[in-house]
């Protein structure tokens, strides 16, 4: 039973819904940071190696991304409610567990595995589904509202958990993760119907009942959701550039910027004040790109993301690491770190319609969050190896680049998602 009654807002209570998914976005995202604030602690108190610690953020990030495609398709078959809430506890179970680790693979299984299975489901494609279910009008504006408060999360969360762990060490951390994500589940019960049918209303712009067709099984509908789409050029341009958005944010930036902060002298907590800069200006910078999305070409926009993105990752390693240095680092790629979201999901749902979309959207997030995995791993690999983080940083910089070019070679429109 809902705490509100639906129908007095009409067709309004999608913003309510909105609110709700957007709170619990930012909750599971801030889940998904602490394992870059876990880094050094644990390293302390237990003597694990970075290459250990990143390997249990990779495969939580791995999981994550893999997830996401069967979560998309478990929504339409078990039900979006039943999913969510399942996934919530789920992370907040392995969460709270962890408090008790003492052995690397006790890390791994539950920061890596658990963690990485319940956060793919309260994710990009929880936003994809939710947009597409209670819009018709203004959906990419509601996209990179829902999409900022992913990697607002990620990034406010994290001077409070920095905090938390300079003050009492690794356990608070994972203790006040299991609070807050258990807190998001009486949110979603009571705020979120299944969809706008179930209570009775329309989509947010809509005139007429969407006609709900019927949907296979979960493993069924995402294979064979993903072999439709791998047959199109469409499908694996986006999903190389979503290969490179997740190898550029959370991957890097998002596990290893306070560890490269630490290598420079700066602490913990003030590095953590860096990404919370990021997350606000992420929330301006993505929910402004929705807006453009909705206004101008979806590629130019990408082009100019990734161009800007790898431009800045290039420089930052040999700035002087200043105050100001930093924070205008800071400044920038917060308004470029998830923008490249709302033109990514308008390209996908433009080539394989609104019923496939969120689906297809799930496998190329699949593809950020490999790009992602890969550079937590490579990224701890070869500061290990080599000392310090130039190498990634100039590479992270260069793929920035590639997807520059890959972007304006995108198709648009349903011929996008014909055969090639």
């Amino acid at each position: 039973m809902n705490i509100v009654r639906p129908r007095l807002f009409g067709q309004n209570y999608a913003f309510v819904v909105v609110a709700a998914i957007f709170l619990t976005l930012l909750a599971a995202a801030g889940a998904r940071s602490a394992p870059g604030v876990l880094i050094l602690p644990l390293e302390e108190h237990f003597g694990w190696g970075r290459s250990t610690t990143a390997l249990s953020a990779g495969i939580g990030i791995f999981l994550y991304g893999m997830v996401g495609p069967f979560a998309a398709a478990l929504m339409n078959t078990l039900g979006l409610r039943r999913t969510v809430l399942g996934a919530l506890a789920l992370m907040s179970a392995s969460a709270a567990v962890s408090a008790f680790m003492s052995e690397p693979w006790h890390l791994i299984l539950s920061w890596g595995v658990f963690s990485g299975l319940g956060s793919g489901a309260v994710a990009l494609v929880l936003a994809a589904t939710i947009v597409n279910r209670w819009f018709v009008r203004n959906r990419s504006l509601m996209m990179g509202l829902l999409t900022a408060s992913t990697a607002t999360g990620t990034l406010v969360f994290l001077p409070v958990l920095a905090w938390l762990s300079q003050t009492g060490g690794w356990q608070p951390v994972v203790i006040a993760v299991a609070l807050v994500l258990a807190a998001m589940i009486p949110v979603v019960w009571l705020l979120v119907p299944e969809r706008p049918a179930a209570v009775g209303l329309l989509p947010y712009g809509a005139t007429t009942a969407p006609v709900e067709a019927p949907h296979a099984g979960m493993v069924s509908a995402a294979i064979g959701t993903l072999k439709r789409a791998a047959r199109t050029r469409s499908f694996w341009y986006l999903f190389a550039t979503f290969f490179i958005c997740g190898f550029t944010t959370n991957g890097l930036v998002g596990t290893h910027l306070i560890a490269l902060c630490g290598d420079m002298g700066i602490p913990a907590v003030q590095a953590a004040g860096l990404l919370m800069v990021m997350g606000i200006f992420d929330l301006v910078g993505t929910t402004l790109s929705g807006w453009l999305t909705d206004r101008y070409d979806p590629r130019k926009l990408l082009f100019l993301y990734y161009a800007l993105r790898g431009l800045s990752l290039i420089y930052l390693p040999f700035s002087d690491f200043s105050y100001y240095s930093l924070a205008v680092f800071a400044v920038f790629y917060g308004l470029d770190w998830i923008a490249t979201v709302p033109p990514t999901l308008r390209l996908a749902t433009e080539a394989f319609g609104e019923r496939d979309a969120p689906v297809v959207f799930g496998w190329i997030a699949a593809g950020h969050q490999m790009g992602a995995a890969s550079a937590a791993y490579l990224g701890g690999a070869l500061r290990d190896s080599q000392g310090d983080y130039l190498t990634m940083f100039l590479l992270a910089g260069s793929t920035g680049l590639v997807a520059a070019g890959l972007s304006v070679m995108i198709r648009r429109g349903q011929t996008a998602g014909a055969p090639a």
